[in-house]
């Protein structure tokens, strides 16, 4: 009896493997190669940092240069928002630029306030995307800007004999949220 077990385990085994194989001639013909995704070129890596500073998403980098999502995230760890770098001691921590979206009731009321030239700048140059009826902001700024973007849209809450509108309130909200996201400086 355990003889017959052990050759019907063996058979299974066997089969499995007989399988497997099969799978993989079958995805190799389809011109699949298994194994792990190569990683970035060094030759391709400051086209892929540089890409990413202009706003280009990690996802789409990967998909144009046939990598992973990680591989791009490793060829540009240093500049992502959560990077821990050592610091030296004595030097303030470098602030590097972060893309965050603004919605467009935001931007409305802050394209029309007197902002200083950085926070003006930063507004220019963000990039328009539309959302069903209305649209977002796409900023990329370091984040003491965004900051200061936030303390300006105040406003939009209401208050000082101002009546808040509900909608506005909540994009200033939507924006709050993502710049206090953003790690704090130390």
């Amino acid at each position: 009896m355990v003889q017959t077990l052990a050759a019907a385990g063996e058979l299974q085994r066997d089969l499995q493997r007989e399988l497997t194989y099969d799978g993989l001639r079958a995805a190799e013909a389809k011109g699949s190669k298994g194994g792990r995704r190569p990683a970035v070129a060094t030759d391709k890596t400051d086209t892929v940092r540089t890409a990413y500073m202009e706003g280009r998403s990690i996802a789409a980098l990967a998909r144009d240069h046939g990598v992973s999502r990680g591989a791009i995230r490793t060829a540009i760890a240093d500049l992502m928002p959560d990077h821990n770098g050592i610091a030296q001691e004595g030097t303030p921590a470098l602030e590097l630029p972060v893309t965050l979206d603004m919605p467009g009731k935001v931007a409305d009321f802050l394209r029309a306030a007197d902002l200083e030239p950085a926070e003006r700048a930063a507004l220019d140059q963000g990039v328009t995307v539309r959302r069903g009826q209305g649209y977002t902001l796409r900023i990329t700024a370091v984040p003491a800007v965004h900051r200061q973007l936030l303390a300006r849209c105040q406003p939009l809450d209401g208050g000082q004999g101002v009546p808040a509108v509900p909608a506005q309130r909540k994009a200033r909200r939507e924006y709050e949220n993502r710049v206090t996201g953003l790690r704090n400086p130390a």
